[in-house]
């Protein structure tokens, strides 16, 4: 039914000003408009909404990802940004922060600044550079 609607992903900041700063300088999103209840950035053709609230509680999980083309360069060009990747005494992680799952995919996660882990994700399968491949139905 919605299968073909475009996806609007959330997010939440108590901290309008500096979440701006840090998804278009820092993760370089392009800003759409700024109101009293949100920011809005454009991320390759998706909306990304981040709600502007008194307080935020961050899940413990990944919010929000992104699919990469080349996930060493991106990790090298958001490090000199500033940001710093997340390590896990669980995960075999490089010197980068990247892990290699199972299934191929290699992935580094980061936070916001309001807490909220988001990660760059490089699909050897059926996610490539950001696109689903067509597969069949299950």
């Amino acid at each position: 039914m919605i299968g073909r609607s475009t996806l609007t992903a959330f997010l939440a900041t108590s901290n309008p000003k500096r979440s701006k700063a840090f998804y278009s300088r820092t993760l370089g999103l392009r800003l759409i408009e700024d109101d009293r209840f949100a920011l809005l950035f454009d991320s390759a053709g998706v909306p990304l909404r981040i709600q502007k609230v008194d307080s935020v509680r961050p899940h413990p999980f990944t919010s929000l990802g992104w699919q990469v083309r080349n996930i060493r360069r991106v990790v090298t060009g958001l490090s000199k940004r500033g940001v710093v990747f997340e390590r896990y005494p669980f995960l075999e992680q490089d010197d980068h922060g990247v892990w290699l799952a199972p299934s191929g995919t290699k992935v580094a996660w980061f936070k916001d600044p309001d807490g909220n882990l988001l990660s760059v994700s490089e699909s050897p399968g059926k996610l490539r550079g950001g696109r689903l491949t067509k597969t069949r139905r299950a």
